[in-house]
């Protein structure tokens, strides 16, 4: 798979609706070729500031004057097109943008949606790679990765994970053993 959108999600609290931050990286055969971010006034409004400073770092005054998820996500909308999405962990991200959907009461697309956790637990031995977090399965594929859990960073660091993970969808272990470093 060449052509997806990488998408990540932060939430402001343990609604799955709250979200506060959408990131997404959009690759074209291979390619990244446009980058989406922007802070969301979460529904509901309220955050849990240990929650918040410790994970991603963004509260209420970050997000008091921004515009809610259905807003946002109709600005982002044009750039998924019917592309596919990917997330590191989808059944979180997936949750999230499914509640927020629901809570501003807008249609769900019919996405195709994947996932970079399922791929590398189905491909990679938990003998050679630890964890698969985000930021061990990019270490371990020589992904550079910083500032985890800022959505945008995030969303690129699983469509890099993703371009190698499904670059060959019968790649085995033997050949992902042998792809470090990849950039």
């Amino acid at each position: 798979m060449d052509s997806f959108v990488a998408i990540d999600v932060e939430t402001a609290n343990n609604h799955p609706s709250s979200i506060c931050a959408v990131g997404a990286v959009k690759v074209v055969d291979g390619v990244i070729v446009d980058r989406f971010y922007e802070l969301v006034k979460p529904e509901p409004e309220y955050y849990f500031r240990y929650f918040t400073e410790q994970i991603h770092g963004i509260g209420y005054h970050d997000t008091e004057d921004c515009d809610t998820f259905d807003r946002v996500w109709r600005r982002m909308l044009p750039m998924i097109g019917r592309l596919p999405l990917i997330a590191h962990n989808k059944a979180f991200d997936e949750r999230c943008i499914r509640a927020a959907h629901k809570v501003y009461r807008m249609d769900y697309p019919d996405f195709t949606f994947f996932c970079t956790v399922m791929k590398a637990r189905r491909t990679i031995p938990r003998s050679i790679c630890p964890s698969f977090s985000l930021p061990v399965i990019c270490d371990f594929l020589g992904i550079p990765f910083n500032n985890h859990h800022n959505a945008l960073a995030d969303a690129e660091a699983c469509a890099k994970v993703a371009l190698v993970l499904f670059a060959d969808e019968q790649a085995d272990t033997k050949t992902l053993t042998h792809i470090r470093p990849l950039v």
